[in-house]
Parts: C-alpha cells; sequence; structure tokens
C-alpha cells in the first residue's frame, strides 16, 4: 500500500479494536498495526514525545543504523534517543513515502527528523504496542541491493 498524501489525523480510534462481551468492552489481540504506525508519525510530526513514548511497549528496543548504530531500550533509553529529534526537525520531517504491512509488522519508508529518506521496521506486542523498530536510511538500502545485484 503506498501512501502519497503527508496530512493525516489521529487515528488511535482505527487503531483500537473492541468487542462488546457482556455489555463490557474488551480490547482484542487484534490492532491495525498500519494505524498505528501512522499514530507513530503523528506524534513525531506534532514533536509530542510523551504520545510517541506511550505507543512503545516499557521494553521496547530500538536500533537506528542513520549515521553510527545506536540501540536504545526502555522508556528512558527511546527518551533520550527522541528528544534531540523532535527538538530540531526539518521542513519535510515525518513525511510519509510508503507503508507496507509484512508478516512480522509493518515496514515504513518515510523522511527522517532531517528530511532524510529512511526505512524501519516495526514489531509489535500482542497489546498493541511497538515492541523493536530498526532503521536503516534509503541510500543503504540502496548500497546493499546494489551489492547483492552485482554478486548475483
Amino acid at each position: 500500500m503506498s501512501i502519497q498524501n503527508n496530512r493525516y489525523t489521529s487515528s488511535s480510534a482505527l487503531r483500537t479494536q473492541y468487542r462488546d462481551m457482556d455489555g463490557i468492552a474488551h480490547l482484542t489481540d487484534d490492532f491495525d498495526q498500519v494505524a498505528l504506525v501512522v499514530d507513530w508519525l503523528d506524534a513525531c510530526r506534532n514533536r509530542d514525545l510523551a504520545m510517541l513514548l506511550d505507543l512503545y511497549a516499557d521494553s521496547a528496543t530500538l536500533e537506528c543504523q542513520c549515521g553510527e548504530v545506536r540501540i536504545s531500550e526502555g522508556r528512558a533509553g527511546l527518551e533520550s534517543y527522541w528528544r534531540p529529534r523532535l527538538d530540531t526537525l526539518a521542513a519535510t520531517a515525518f513525511g510519509l513515502e510508503e507503508i507496507m504491512p509484512t508478516a512480522d509488522g509493518v515496514v515504513l519508508d518515510y523522511l527522517s527528523h532531517e528530511g532524510k529518506p529512511v526505512r524501519v521496521a516495526f514489531s509489535f506486542t500482542r497489546d498493541g504496542k511497538i515492541q523493536t523498530t530498526h532503521c536503516l536510511p534509503m541510500t543503504e538500502l540502496s548500497q546493499r541491493a546494489g551489492l547483492q545485484d552485482y554478486a548475483g
């Protein structure tokens, strides 16, 4: 699925799906992973660090290979990673290029806080939180694809 429009309203209502049992609403194991990623983009665009951190599981990990490899774990680690990035956004920051559901979660191509093309893979907990993110600059992906093609 490719989405070209960079304007979104919050989609947390889409992300959370309820079923009614005995008059009581319960969170189902199923949730809209794509909508959760759109919420992630919205939180980043709005520089809403609290909302962004709330989308992650308590034990979440983030691996960023944009520049020096950095791994952040837990809420404090994620906060130290995201705070400086949200403080300095390029005009094109967090523009959506493409979003693709996968068997393991969601892959998102977007423009980083610096406005550079990045691919990030998300995996999720059963209760609808982000468990892991792994990001890599698109230039690195292109180089790796070129090497694979060349090798083979």
